[in-house]
C-alpha cells in the first residue's frame, strides 16, 4: 500500500516539466512535511514499481547531485535522461542547476 505522503509526492513529481529539476526538500515542503526530505527520497525509490510513470530522474538533492542514480537500472541512466532534457552534468552534479530548478512552492501555488 502506498502512503498518502507518497501519493502527494508522486502527484507533484508528475508536474515537473521536462527540462526542469527539483529537490527532495522543495517537494517535502510543498506537501506540508518540510522535515520529510528523506521520505521523498524513499518515494522516488519506490516510484519505479508503479504502473503510472513518475519522472523521478528530475528529483535530485539540494546541491544538484544525482544521489538516486543507482535506482535507474544502469549507472548512467539518470544522467542520460536529464541530459536529453537539457541538463548539463559533470561528476554526477547538474552544473546548470540554478537555471533549471523548478520550485513547486512557486510554480504550483
Amino acid at each position: 500500500m502506498i502512503s498518502d505522503l507518497f501519493n502527494k509526492v508522486y502527484k507533484v513529481v508528475r508536474e515537473i516539466p521536462a527540462g526542469r529539476v527539483t529537490n527532495y526538500g522543495a517537494i517535502a515542503k510543498f506537501v506540508g512535511s518540510p522535515q520529510a526530505s528523506r521520505m521523498v527520497g524513499y518515494a522516488m525509490n519506490g516510484s519505479h514499481t508503479l504502473t503510472e510513470f513518475v519522472p523521478a530522474h528530475r528529483v535530485v538533492n539540494r546541491l544538484g547531485l544525482l544521489t538516486g542514480k543507482h535506482h535507474f537500472g544502469g549507472p548512467n541512466t539518470m544522467q542520460e535522461l536529464l541530459e536529453s532534457e537539457g541538463a548539463i552534468i559533470e561528476n554526477d552534479k547538474i552544473l546548470n542547476f540554478s537555471e533549471i530548478f523548478w520550485d513547486p512552492n512557486r510554480e504550483l501555488l
